[in-house]
């Protein structure tokens, strides 16, 4: 067999069904069990459940290849599980963030591209398309939003707590480097991986909508509690759309990255009273 017999295939086109939404939102959802609610067996159970559904449409020939691709999102989710995604900047949390999340961005894309033989997860770094006036000024709007909105959410709901307190100038280095570690992470997980995968059956605005379920699910665990969810949720369906809209990966990491060094300088002014440059902080 030559090297051409033996390459990914290119993404097939799938038959889709309403129906698959069964499936799908039960996959998804599962993940208000494992990261919202910390109930790991409902979770699981959840998973398995959706999995089934999602075989059993495949096998009725209302859809194809609905089954794998939840697979891939639900193996994910596992393996994010098997750790407490609470804030900690120990070297033995920090390893553990690198190779649990890691693992979670890298078993997927092995089944897909080794198991699968498919290209349907890709990390589009470049696009050989140059960023509009538009995209460059939403990067600012994103910036001057994040200033804005993030200090009073932060410290009036009293969440800046859910990250270790940070004095010390080594310290502020790890959280600036787990801060954004875990930025970059989402971006690779959540919209490279789960929303592709979930765009192969539905339309955009579906898979945005089921995609932002498991992101904002993640990140009320990580923290961004209280009513986090206000702001969680639009940055997860727009990061999405964004996503949809460039083809870019880098650039809706740069709109992260942005948003993130705003959450890193709010976290570190909250436990400080440093950087003193929010003009609406309480």
């Amino acid at each position: 067999m030559n090297a051409v017999d033996t390459a990914p295939a290119a993404p097939a086109e799938v038959r889709r069904h309403p129906i698959s939404l069964v499936p799908a939102a039960l996959v998804c959802g599962a993940a208000v069990l494992l990261f919202g609610f910390l109930l790991p067996i409902a979770g699981y159970a959840m998973l398995v459940a959706g999995l089934l559904v999602a075989w059993w449409c495949d096998r009725s020939g209302r859809t194809s290849r609905l089954a794998p691709d939840l697979a891939l999102i639900a193996v994910g989710q596992a393996i994010i599980s098997t750790m407490s995604l609470k804030a900690d900047l120990s070297d033995a949390a920090m390893v553990r963030f690198t190779v649990v999340l890691g693992l979670a961005v890298i078993v997927p894309y092995v089944i897909s591209r080794w198991v699968y033989r498919e290209r349907v997860i890709r990390f589009p770094w470049r696009t050989g398309q140059r960023w509009n006036r538009t995209q460059w000024l939403y990067l600012i709007f994103v910036t001057i939003a994040g200033w804005l909105i993030l200090p009073f959410y932060f410290i009036t709901s009293g969440v800046y707590q859910n990250w270790p307190t940070v004095t010390e100038p080594h310290e502020i280095a790890r959280l600036f480097v787990g801060v954004n570690a875990v930025g970059t992470w989402d971006e690779l997980f959540f919209i490279c991986t789960v929303f592709v995968l979930l765009k192969r059956h539905f339309p955009v605005w579906q898979a945005n909508l089921l995609q932002a379920i498991v992101f904002v699910s993640f990140l009320w665990e990580l923290g961004y509690q209280s009513w986090g969810p206000l702001l969680t949720v639009p940055f997860a369906l727009i990061q999405g759309w964004t996503f949809s809209l460039t083809k870019s990966l880098t650039y809706v990491l740069v709109v992260h990255l942005l948003f993130d060094a705003v959450v890193f300088s709010v976290i570190v002014y909250a436990h400080n009273g440093w950087p003193a440059i929010f003009l609406l902080a309480p």
